[in-house]
């Protein structure tokens, strides 16, 4: 029988909200991918081998997914990763590929999963908790409440939004263009907050626009809420 692709979500970075779920899976499985050219480098691995430490003997497989716009660049990679992956999931063996996160949310691993199903083998998602619960549960705040709108928006991509509609805004992976990200907020009218490296040994919190620094790093969750009439 064909091996089992499992997408594992770690989630943001504090080892203690890892999924019982997503530990068992990685404890159970040999095959261990992480989205990569150096394993241990990487944060999905940082945060997993935490909670799970035997990880760091198991196989570990580098699955290089860079970040650019180059659509040629892309499909090459991840026809190399999906292909990697495949030899051993022909094997009869399963491969677990860890991801921030969730699985579910921008995740690179559903590129990978696409075209793993493609070619007939069976994928799984093990959910995580994602950034901006996380990022929302260490401000002490709530996202959504009665029958407000909760917008999720990856801000690097939609600098033209003007944050109009009804409801709250979480923008994600907001870092690289910080100061455009910044005017928006400013413009919106809205209270602003936002976490860097959430869960992680560096994690900062601010609480306006003004105090978030214009070299924010990449893992930068902002959570932009209405004013409550009289706020």
């Amino acid at each position: 029988m064909a091996g089992i692709l499992y997408g594992v979500g770690v989630g943001p970075g504090d080892p203690e909200l890892m999924t019982l779920k997503a530990v068992r899976i990685i404890r159970e499985n040999e095959v261990i991918a992480v989205p990569g050219m150096d394993v241990k480098e990487t944060v999905a691995y940082q945060i997993a081998v935490q909670a799970v430490p035997e990880l760091e003997k198991k196989h570990l497989l580098p699955i290089y997914m860079p970040m650019t716009h180059d659509q040629q660049e892309i499909e090459r990679n991840h026809k190399k990763g999906a292909d990697t992956i495949e030899a051993y999931l022909r094997q009869g063996k399963n491969v677990v590929f860890l991801t921030l996160g969730d699985p579910t949310i921008y995740s690179t691993f559903s590129y990978l999963q696409r075209r793993i199903l493609d070619r007939g083998y069976e994928t799984q998602l093990i959910s995580g908790i994602t950034s901006f619960c996380a990022a929302a549960a260490r401000m002490n705040l709530p996202l959504a409440e009665w029958n407000q709108q909760l917008h999720i928006v990856p801000a690097v991509h939609q600098l033209d939004s003007k944050l109009e509609q009804s409801g709250n805004y979480i923008l994600m992976k907001s870092g690289k263009k910080m100061n455009q990200v910044k005017t928006i907020l400013a413009e919106s009218g809205r209270n602003v907050q936002m976490v860097e490296n959430c869960g992680m040994p560096n994690e900062r919190i601010y609480r306006s626009v003004e105090e978030i620094p214009d070299d924010a790093g990449y893992y930068s969750l902002i959570i932009a809420k209405e004013r409550r009439s009289g706020k």
